[in-house]
């Protein structure tokens, strides 16, 4: 038997939320259920009472009541006619719902990497959102319309983006860390009509003007009709070079008319995501206002546990989905805490004070981010207080056992570590935390409630303990409206249900363990197939990481002698080559805690490993590289001359 890392307590089991949700069951509905397992089952098999649950419990505000939960429950979008269509008939608008909350209690806590601190409460976020909505009305923007943000992690983004979508915009957005290409490839797809952008930022000790950038970009797209500029590097920005251009400060209305919130429908537009776009131009996904309000209330509330006594921090950018998964946090009436710069400032000690200063309860970061700090040799619980800290969240890549050991040893042991996972195709997550059940090391805690995850094998058949495809085999409330500009809906049934017919599959590589969790093993299309055998990318990082050596690693397959061979590139520390002794100790290590199939037949340093912008490595541009072909979009990549150490390596010759 799996002996847990972290059990809850009887009180925190008692007085969490997703307990209460389950008393609410119990006096509304007299629906009892004795364990997870039970109410996961009932969750996926009475679609239509459980998602009525979650609008009720969570206290979904609607202008219009909706008909019925459900029509035409049994079809995903694109896989036949009629499809899905959820709570038709209501009236709904998903900023009046962030901004249900109008006190003094504090809404944001923006913290920049040199210092900067400043607060707004839940009244001046209110006022702000007024006036800014006031002035994109007059502007001309009504719903439909794209209004896009080239900005950082501050508070002018998320009143921007309630402004946007109290009218009915759909928001869109990129952080400024983005190339002009990067920009275009995205904005110039959905044509928006205002553009919100930042004269510089900071990062990693450096102020970087982004005004030559952003008057290239407003330039470019015959769309824009203005550009409202925050100033974050200087009081007041010249704005001389960039057309149409308007100071932030400037469009805050001086006598605007009283904030009204757009009446929509639940299925309306809200946001414009993207793939990342590391194999062609990134798709742009439409997800409904409805549907991610009601997920991330789902997800905030049940899974997470917040309620109005939390502080809630994530890292992110606004290239990134876990920016609109931390935002609607307001809707749960929380405080959240925005941080922009590089999260290892002061070798990450930053984010590490500000749990103590700011009273976080909920913090969220990267899998990266946790390995990066026992590397550094952080011990957290041993520099810092943590008291009010009661959940750390991880996503970005699979969370090694070894953080998994980390966290309970040196940062705090009476914490909920929940790693989750999902994705911005369904701006959420399959899997993820629960704060009434244990921690088991290597495992997401539970499949999502709603959410008719399965594993399936090649065949289409579901399988249990052992590893396959990620599939969702009914839908749910926060699948995508579908690809804009792709009004067949072609693009969208290839990119998720062409594998089997009428079933997300979501590209994920895992298995659904004993305890009722999950593991997941990285990416289906970065998955290793020496020998004919499947082999999850995950499996190999989780013992390289145990190495102090190495820093970070990437690893493909290599098509070699009508086979494939594993190959490994490493990152080592400072000063540090790979001798024989070193590739030995990592074949070794691999070795023995999997199968010799898991065992690189090369192992390779290099300087440094690509990434996407969000941070996440691109195995399969590496892969492409080594074989000679070309990478469709290097613009989607944080260091694209990381691929340079891939295209001269010898030893990939032979």
């Amino acid at each position: 038997m799996t002996t847990p890392l972290w059990t809850p307590s009887a009180d925190r089991i008692a007085n969490s939320r997703l307990t209460a949700y389950q008393h609410w069951l119990q006096d509304r509905h007299q629906l009892s259920f004795a364990d997870y397992a039970s109410l996961h089952q009932w969750s996926v098999e009475n679609p239509e009472p459980f998602w009525e649950s979650v609008w009720q419990f969570c206290g979904v505000k609607a202008q219009q009541s909706y008909d019925r939960v459900l029509d035409n429950g049994d079809t995903f979008p694109t896989c036949g006619e009629p499809s899905a269509r959820w709570f038709p008939g209501a009236r709904l608008n998903f900023a009046e719902n962030l901004l249900r909350r109008r006190d003094d209690k504090t809404a944001l806590v923006s913290l920049l990497e040199n210092g900067q601190r400043r607060s707004l409460s839940y009244a001046e976020l209110y006022t702000q959102v007024e006036k800014l909505a006031h002035t994109l009305r007059e502007q001309g923007v009504q719903a439909g319309d794209r209004v896009a943000g080239f900005m950082p992690n501050i508070p002018e983004t998320v009143i921007a983006m309630l402004a946007t979508t109290s009218i009915g915009a759909i928001w869109s957005s990129c952080s400024p860390d983005f190339g002009f290409q990067g920009v275009m490839d995205r904005f110039a797809q959905i044509q928006p009509k205002v553009l919100f952008a930042i004269d510089g930022y900071f990062y990693n000790g450096k102020t970087l003007d982004t005004r030559d950038r952003v008057a290239e970009i407003a330039n470019s797209l015959e769309s824009i009709e203005q550009v409202i500029v925050t100033s974050v590097t200087c009081d007041r920005a010249d704005l001389a070079g960039i057309d149409k251009a308007l100071h932030f400060s400037d469009a805050l209305s001086d006598s605007p008319a009283p904030l009204t919130f757009a009446a929509l429908p639940f299925d309306h537009p809200l946001y414009i995501m993207y793939s990342s776009g590391t194999t062609g131009t990134p798709k742009c996904i439409v997800h409904s206002a409805g549907g991610t309000l009601l997920q991330h209330l789902k997800e905030h509330q049940l899974h997470t546990d917040i309620s109005a006594d939390d502080v809630l921090f994530y890292f992110t950018t606004c290239g990134w989905m876990m920016w609109n998964w931390l935002v609607s946090g307001l809707a749960s009436e929380c405080t959240l805490v925005l941080f922009d710069g590089s999260p290892f400032t002061k070798r990450g000690k930053l984010l590490l004070d500000a749990i103590d200063q700011e009273g976080i309860t909920v913090l969220g970061t990267s899998a990266k981010f946790i390995a990066s700090l026992e590397k550094a040799g952080h011990k957290p619980k041993d520099t810092h207080q943590l008291d009010t800290l009661k959940c750390i969240l991880s996503t970005g890549s699979p969370l090694s056992h070894e953080s998994f050991d980390y966290i309970y040893r040196d940062f705090k042991e009476d914490v909920c570590l929940s790693s989750i996972s999902g994705g911005t195709d369904i701006v959420s997550c399959f899997v993820l935390g629960n704060p009434t059940l244990p921690v088991y090391k290597g495992q997401i805690q539970c499949i999502g409630l709603g959410m008719a995850v399965e594993i399936w094998n090649d065949d289409g058949k579901a399988v249990e303990a052992e590893k396959g495809e990620l599939v969702c085999t009914r839908p749910f409330p926060c699948c995508p409206v579908g690809f804009w500009n792709d009004e067949a809906g072609s693009r969208f049934h290839k990119a998720y249900f062409a594998q089997f017919n009428n079933i997300w599959a979501h590209g994920d590589y895992g298995e659904i363990t004993p305890e009722g969790g999950m593991v997941i093993h990285g990416r289906s299309d970065a998955v290793l197939n020496p020998g004919g055998v499947r082999i999850g990318t995950a499996e190999i990082y989780r013992q390289v990481e145990k190495i102090d050596a190495v820093l970070e690693s990437i690893v493909i397959g290599q098509n070699w002698d009508d086979d494939v061979r594993v190959v490994l590139f490493v990152v080592l520390r400072e000063g540090i080559e790979l001798s024989d002794d070193l590739v030995q100790t990592i074949k070794s290590t691999i070795r023995q805690n999997t199968t010799p199939r898991h065992v690189p037949a090369k192992v390779l340093q290099v300087a440094d490993i690509p990434r996407t912008i969000s941070g996440k490595i691109v195995e399969l541009a590496v892969r492409n590289v080594v074989h000679g072909e070309p990478v469709k979009n290097t613009d989607a990549l944080a260091n694209p001359e990381a691929l340079d150490y891939f295209r001269s390596l010898p030893q990939l010759a032979r």
